[in-house]
């Protein structure tokens, strides 16, 4: 069988559980959730969990960012922002006054500065020509899609690179980071957090009514961000930090590429503690990796579930080439950006973390360049 008619099914076929696919997800699931557990982490199947969880919610309500972004720049279509701000709300809840009154617990943080602005304009370029964000590409891929996992694979390699131009871009200089509950306390941290989120709501409304189009988010986004948001607390709660999914790409290339003759240890990047015990540790002690495990395998239980897995033709070398680039420049933006749109965005905004709007603000004009590139590589502008 060739990949051009990777089994496309006949007319008139009816779908069914791919048995095959979903044993093999859950098989895995299961294993890693083993192997945490005998290593005495019963925190570290909790993120697994979570993460499983999180696939299916995403696969199953179709929850895209990178749709949602470009249908509210090309046509003024809100819903699908407000879906992502109901999960940026119910995040909020728990982290901002836990992270500010519980010991080992913290928010999303970062500084403002050029790395910031550079790495969130560079993501959103990228986001939209590989057609997937941070959660988006990764639970596509384990959804079944292969044009989703060369943006993966990419990404990989481009969040590599990030990691080594850090801290030169850190060297630009900056403002050390702004958290509302350092200024307002745990409570008034929370209200002034819900405040910002409830005034980007209005005005992301107000522009799709002076657009004239749809404001009104869909069942599918408002019951995938309530579940969605509920997972992240859950996975803040297993973790002790907000859900972020990049790092753990960040991990998995540098130790491939150490395995195949790199040398890390003059990095600077690869010296910070955080890092460094990222390196020389099992990706299972990595709590970036264990939830992005469990999404990929989550997704893929809920795509076997509803019908053949991977079962689709692959797309043109036009659309996988934007797919590569996408991905090296999601990559390379997330750790520059201090993160994706769900570590630096989600994580930072549900934190009370000024830099998550700032990021925010950079993306969309990123998502514009991305969105007048896409013709180029034989994709669509809506």
């Amino acid at each position: 069988m060739t990949t051009a008619t990777m089994a496309a099914p006949k007319s008139g076929a009816t779908f069914g559980i791919d048995r095959l696919f979903l044993a093999l997800a859950l098989i895995a699931t299961a294993i890693l959730i083993a192997l945490v557990l005998l290593d005495g982490q019963p925190a570290s199947a909790a993120l697994l969990l979570g993460g499983f969880g999180l696939g299916i919610a995403f696969l199953k309500a179709e929850f895209s960012y990178t749709a949602s972004w470009r249908r509210f720049l090309t046509r003024g279509e809100a819903g699908g922002l407000l879906g992502g701000l109901i999960v940026i709300a119910i995040t909020a809840l728990a982290v901002v006054p836990v992270a500010a009154l519980k010991q080992n617990f913290g928010g999303a943080i970062a500084p403002l500065g050029p790395s910031l602005l550079i790495g969130a304009f560079t993501f959103g370029i990228g986001m939209q020509l590989a057609n997937g964000c941070g959660s988006g590409t990764l639970y596509t891929a384990g959804g079944g899609s292969g044009r989703m996992l060369i943006a993966l694979l990419f990404f990989v390699v481009g969040s590599v690179f990030g990691s080594l131009s850090l801290p030169s871009a850190l060297s630009l200089g900056g403002i050390d980071p702004i958290l509302a509950s350092d200024y307002l306390g745990p409570w008034g941290g929370l209200a002034a957090t819900l405040a910002s989120i409830a005034l980007a709501a209005s005005v992301i409304v107000a522009v799709a009514k002076r657009r004239g189009a749809s404001f009104m988010p869909s069942r599918n986004f408002v019951i995938g961000g309530i579940a969605i948001g509920l997972l992240c607390v859950a996975v803040f709660i297993a973790g002790g930090h907000p859900w972020s999914v990049t790092f753990g790409y960040t991990v998995w290339g540098a130790k491939i590429a150490s395995v195949l003759g790199f040398d890390f240890s003059h990095a600077a990047f690869w010296q910070w503690p955080g890092p460094k015990h990222a390196l020389a540790e099992s990706v299972l002690s990595d709590t970036s990796s264990l939830t992005d495990f469990g999404m990929l395998f989550g997704a893929m239980a809920e795509a076997a579930a509803a019908k053949p897995f991977a079962r689709t033709a692959w797309p043109p070398a036009k659309s996988l080439l934007a797919a590569g680039i996408g991905g090296l420049l999601m990559g390379w933006g997330a750790r520059l950006g201090f993160g994706c749109n769900i570590g630096a965005f989600v994580g930072g905004v549900a934190s009370g973390s000024l830099h998550g709007w700032v990021w925010f603000a950079a993306a969309l004009p990123g998502c514009l360049i991305g969105i007048r590139l896409r013709p180029l590589f034989g994709l669509s502008r809506d």
